[in-house]
């Protein structure tokens, strides 16, 4: 296939996440730019826990119960003949690791938030990666049709916290029991809200905004209000730059219901028509020791992709485990050799597929920009990057120090072999950190969240058939530990043998007991390296024995 072929199916694509504070409307969201893509026929419920309709994206039974979202699920979609890869995160803090991880395989984000509570806490968090990244936002104000703060406070808001400009592309007609609808200033008129989840985007009406008078006559004080309001927030935003966009420098801003259906089609035709095609990469390698970095351009021939996410046992009857695969570059056809760039082994998988939630279909054809999975049996870990031959390392997926530790006893000791392979997968997939005392002992968990824990043993029980009971642990940190020389890396483990614990990537890592155990080892062995973050497995122990 051609450059220019290769460069026309790359700009159809386009690869976003969904972040929020919980109950924002997230999952929810998500479910209505799935009906209206036409991806499905109906949308689930989310909080209706006892119902037999779940949210497509919340698929683990666990996730079914609670009605929240405890993993990232990815959905494609075909829209105005552009591909849309969705992935829903959760948006519980617990479970932030997942959706810090997730963030690196897409490029632009839409930003759900309440219009009632503004920017939360969760929020903030995801906000900040996104900056550091210089993630395109796009901004969604969900319940206009609940008693909410003025449109004018929430952007003030936003702005602060984002630390951008807003730019509105709708503006609400009223809210609560007053909302009236949504004015949108790309196409210059105005769709009147009418309550009710069946109904589709193009049933509601839409008048005209130059018909100011039936308008008037119709809506009352509250159009005249927000004729004023949208006037104070576009004289006070800058003109709408795409280029500022892209750069990670304004935010379009939207307005809405999405239980309601409402303002849900203009984002999604914000998603086709501003949101960036997929972006270069930068890939980093060592060679003869010296760090070199190239960019991997979409349109390259070559097929090159990282593990940004590893699923076990999404399919219950077939015990499978599939590995995420944002594609960075060049096309995927059924067949073709692959390599596993950490180990320099071939990569078979058995299916290769592209999803809705958990329902999949195989894989034909795909470019830059999608979200492919690798049904294995191993071999695959976060961070892989996996290409057709060419030595490429994609870094940045990162995995952080957990704060929370504790003992995993098992209940039936001739269970020992299944718990053993549900550590193993759940450490690989990222769902909680899983450490291996160097001297031996029980297995330690490591996490970010309290929930964490209670998923993990709800899943080992659940999936592998191995019942377990948690105890606390004295140790309330780790650091990843690198050296310049593999002398030096000894003889701090030497000097700490029961303080040294290995994890799923099999990566050395110095347990605490308070905060002051890393500066006491720090000034004892001062060229030792102590990393709070690690991003990538491969990268780690190149490092620990260059």
């Amino acid at each position: 296939m051609s450059s220019s072929n290769f460069l026309a199916e790359t700009r159809r694509r386009r690869t976003f996440a969904i972040i929020s504070h919980p109950d924002a409307g997230k999952t929810t969201l998500t479910e209505k730019l799935l009906l209206f893509s036409g991806a499905i026929q109906i949308a689930g419920s989310v909080k209706a826990r006892k119902a037999t309709r779940h949210a497509t994206s919340d698929w683990m039974e666990i996730e079914k119960q609670r009605g929240i979202s405890v993993a990232s699920s990815v959905m494609q979609m075909l829209y105005r003949d552009h591909v849309i890869n969705l992935l829903d995160t959760p948006g519980h803090k617990d479970f932030s690791e997942d959706t810090y991880r997730v963030l690196t395989a897409v490029d632009s984000a839409l930003m759900v938030i309440d219009a009632a509570n503004g920017v939360e806490a969760q929020t903030r968090r995801l906000i900040e990666v996104c900056r550091q990244r210089d993630t395109p936002i796009i901004t969604f104000v969900n319940k206009m049709d609940r008693e909410v703060r003025d449109p004018l406070d929430i952007l003030d808001e936003v702005e602060r916290e984002l630390g951008m400009p807003c730019v509105p592309m709708t503006w609400p007609v009223g809210k609560g029991k007053g909302f009236g609808g949504i004015i949108n200033l790309r196409t210059q008129g105005m769709t009147v809200f009418e309550s009710g989840s069946e109904r589709l985007p193009q049933e509601f009406e839409t008048m005209p905004l130059s018909d100011r008078e039936a308008l008037r006559k119709r809506f009352g004080q509250e159009f005249i209000e927000a004729e004023e309001s949208m006037e104070l927030a576009v004289g006070a935003s800058p003109t709408w730059d795409q280029a500022a966009f892209l750069a990670g420098k304004q935010t379009p801003v939207f307005f809405g219901s999405g239980v309601n259906n409402f303002g849900v089609m203009e984002v999604l035709d914000a998603l086709v028509d501003l949101a960036p095609q997929p972006q270069p990469r930068t890939s980093s390698l060592l060679v003869n020791r010296q760090p070199v970095v190239r960019e991997i351009q979409p349109e390259d021939n070559s097929f090159s992709g990282v593990v940004f996410k590893v699923q076990a046992n999404m399919d219950a009857n077939h015990r499978d485990r599939i590995a995420f695969v944002r594609m960075v570059s060049g096309k995927y056809t059924p067949g073709m050799k692959l390599k596993v760039q950490r180990t320099a082994k071939e990569l078979r998988p058995t299916s290769v597929v592209t999803f809705l939630s958990q329902r999949r279909e195989a894989v034909d054809e795909a470019y830059a920009g999608d979200i492919i999975g690798f049904t294995t049996h191993g071999g695959v870990q976060l961070g892989d990057t996996i290409t057709d031959g060419a030595n490429l390392q994609f870094t940045g997926l990162p995995f952080f120090a957990p704060e929370l530790f504790m003992t995993v006893l098992l209940r039936n000791p001739l269970r020992t072999k299944q718990l053993q392979q549900g550590l193993a997968q759940l450490g690989e997939e990222g769902a909680i950190q899983v450490f291996r005392p160097e001297m031996g002992g029980s297995m330690l968990l490591g996490a970010v969240g309290q929930l964490q824990f209670e998923v993990v043993q709800h899943r080992l029980k659940a999936e592998y058939d191995a019942d377990v009971r948690l105890e606390g642990c004295q140790y309330t940190g780790a650091r990843w530990i690198t050296a310049e020389t593999p002398v030096e890396l000894r003889e701090f483990v030497n000097a700490y043998p029961a303080r040294m614990a290995r994890d799923a990537a099999n990566t050395l890592a110095y347990l605490c007991t308070s905060p002051y155990d890393v500066r006491l080892a720090q000034e004892r062995f001062p060229k030792i390296h102590f990393h709070p973050l690690r991003e990538h497995a491969g990268l780690a122990l190149q490092n620990a024995g260059s």
